[in-house]
């Protein structure tokens, strides 16, 4: 999954294009900022339905596929564990998230398809993994939940994290058309027809 030269970078949310389109393939990422946490409901909400939460901005947005555990003290919400589902059945959304509303991250675990990787191409974002299994560490990054939107659709409504330190994450999924998810299938490939030779020798 690496580079020639993979770095290690701090970013503040929310993201320029420049910002995203410097990002390759094996960077390793720690945000500060803005992370909005979003799920299939109110991804559906957005875009099948049509419905957009008024006086927001998701210019330069990052978005992490997320349906967290909180608890409600007062009017205020505080996390209790905010983990990280698997992005694929979520695909379909990509383009909207960045042509419609102008996203530039989608934060996950497990990539997303070729034709998510095209859009990343085209309208300049990326896919950042996030190791799977750490919810109470990403939990920990998370100095406050600041606004809780669409709470009818409870946990997978829109969330708006205050991050700090938030990562590592690491880019699997570029601008330029790099995968880190193609390249592990291409080595895959290499090794089964390997051994395929080896068993026919």
């Amino acid at each position: 999954m690496a580079t020639e030269e993979q770095r290690t970078l701090r970013l503040r949310a929310p993201l320029t294009e420049v910002d995203a389109r410097d990002l390759r393939v094996g960077d390793e990422v720690w945000l500060d900022g803005t992370v909005w946490g979003i799920r299939d409901a109110s991804l559906i909400r957005l875009f099948d339905q049509g419905e957009h939460p008024e006086g927001t901005d998701f210019e330069g947005a990052l978005f992490i596929h997320t349906a967290p555990s909180v608890r409600k003290e007062g009017d205020r919400y505080l996390p209790v564990s905010v983990g990280t589902t698997t992005s694929m059945r979520m695909d379909r959304f990509t383009r909207g998230c960045l042509a419609d509303i102008g996203a530039r991250a989608i934060i996950g675990k497990g990539g997303l398809s070729d034709e998510s990787l095209s859009h990343f191409q085209e309208f300049g974002g990326v896919y950042l993994a996030i190791t799977g299994g750490a919810a109470s560490w990403e939990t920990l990054q998370i100095e406050e939940i600041e606004e809780v939107l669409w709470e009818d659709l409870m946990p997978e409504c829109l969330w708006k994290f205050r991050v700090k330190d938030f990562g590592p994450l690491f880019v699997t999924m570029d601008s330029v058309g790099n995968s880190a998810y193609e390249q592990v299938r291409a080595r895959a490939q290499q090794r089964l027809a390997n051994a395929y030779k080896l068993l026919d020798s």
